[in-house]
């Protein structure tokens, strides 16, 4: 193996580590996000049943639509992060195969 290709594989390896690493990231913060959206509106559904949104209880809406709407948006920021994400990835792949050439 020469010391370009080798260069090229360390690289490569380490690419795969940060995407992985930064994969972990993003998947761990939008499931707290998650989480927190779920688990807010059960808990602080009594709280909020004191406060109304277009005539329902606002836990009502919240539980309704509101954690609907924070779902979607989550899978909206997962999939602009991860592409993102896979086009850096990509880039470093590539840049490491023409060092390795």
């Amino acid at each position: 193996m020469t010391d370009s290709s080798s260069a090229a594989v360390t690289a490569l390896i380490a690419a795969r580590a940060a995407h992985w690493r930064r994969t972990r990231a993003v998947t761990a913060t939008l499931l707290l996000v998650w989480l927190a959206t779920t688990f807010g509106t059960v808990f602080y559904a009594r709280e909020l049943a004191g406060l109304t949104l277009f005539g329902w209880p606002l836990s009502f809406y919240l539980a309704a639509q509101g954690a609907c709407l924070i779902y979607l948006l989550i899978l909206w920021v997962y999939a602009r992060a991860m592409r993102r994400l896979d086009r850096q990835f990509a880039h470093r792949i590539a840049a490491a195969g023409r060092e390795g050439a």
